[in-house]
């Protein structure tokens, strides 16, 4: 009798082992069906968008049961092209990407929704050393600046002239290079100097073709300078992926913010495979120190005001866009 009341016992458990596996292979499959991929289009791979990699490598968007399918399209006008076209979701770039959609005439435009950086990432990189470099050291002399209309062109263009010098007169700013190819053209011997974004510009430092003389984004001032965009319609389609989608950029920017710059290269090391953490260390301290992450994803009139006077200050904007036609409010 005590060994059939045993047999009984040990089947019970069993069955109850079997049931177990079983719940949790179905809730994981249920997870999985629920989860969403979402396509993000990015702009550049730079360590200037760490608290986005962040989000990635520390699972907040998993958190979220959001799967990022994330591709590059260098340059924002690729960016934009491939959310027109369809082949992206959700496009990360300038914020200057949304106006000129929305000056072009597009029904289903673009609206953005949230911000990552609120300065520009790129530095100056000199050719020669200079102890004590001032603006004033550009006059007469040629920089590689970027695709014209831009924000890393553009903005310097705004830095120049707030410090008294005429971006058309004083100096030579070389438009013709594509984004891509800026560092290894001013290897090659082209230009006085050139605006780089990390790791590129560290990278010339070590590799004795440059210096470091100037940040960029320290001459802009803040403006939504990179963000997430997305047609009209997938924004009302989708708006819980959406809300949940930011969220999980919050994570990241508040990660970086109560990490040391270490744990942070830490984090994004698998992003960057070919830098090391050392690197990635002194990068991310760099950026830190001209305050390129915003708390928040949110941004404000102001600043969106702003970036649209750095475009006018280029001649690359005619008529401004409302800040309430190009901007989504997350719910």
């Amino acid at each position: 009798m005590k060994k059939i009341i045993i047999s009984i016992i040990l089947i019970i458990i069993a069955f109850v082992l079997v049931c177990a596996v079983l719940f949790n292979f179905n809730q994981n499959k249920s997870e999985k069906q629920d989860s969403k991929t979402i396509r993000l289009a990015e702009v550049a791979h730079t360590i200037f968008y760490a608290p986005m990699y962040a989000a990635i490598e520390n699972g907040y968007f998993e958190d979220y049961n959001i799967e990022i399918d994330l591709s590059l399209a260098s340059g924002a006008d690729k960016v934009s092209a491939a959310l027109l076209s369809g082949d992206a979701d959700i496009g990360f770039a300038g914020s200057e990407t949304v106006i000129y959609v929305y000056n072009g005439g597009e029904k289903d435009y673009l609206k953005t929704f949230a911000q990552l950086t609120q300065k520009d990432g790129s530095f100056l990189v000199s050719r020669e050393p200079y102890e004590d470099f001032t603006i004033e050291d550009l006059k007469g002399k040629t920089v590689i600046g970027g695709r014209a209309g831009g924000m890393p062109e553009m903005t310097l263009e705004w830095g120049l002239r707030e410090n008294g010098i005429d971006p058309q007169n004083d100096l030579y700013i070389d438009t013709s290079v594509a984004f891509a190819a800026m560092s290894s053209a001013f290897i090659g011997g082209q230009g006085d100097f050139v605006s780089l974004f990390e790791p590129n510009a560290l990278q010339l430092e070590q590799e004795g073709y440059g210096y470091v003389v100037a940040s960029i984004g320290e001459l802009g001032g803040v403006v939504p300078y990179t963000t997430y965009f997305a047609r009209t319609s997938y924004l009302e389609e989708n708006e819980d992926t959406i809300q949940d989608f930011t969220s999980a950029i919050q994570k990241g920017l508040d990660f970086v913010h109560n990490s040391t710059d270490e744990e942070v290269a830490q984090a994004i090391l698998p992003q960057f495979p070919d830098t090391s953490l050392e690197d990635l260390t002194k990068v991310i301290k760099r950026y830190r120190e001209i305050d390129a992450w915003p708390t928040t994803t949110e941004f404000t009139e102001e600043s969106f005001n702003h970036l649209q006077e750095i475009m006018e200050a280029a001649n690359q904007l005619d008529t401004r866009a409302p800040y309430g036609d190009l901007t989504y409010n997350v719910k």
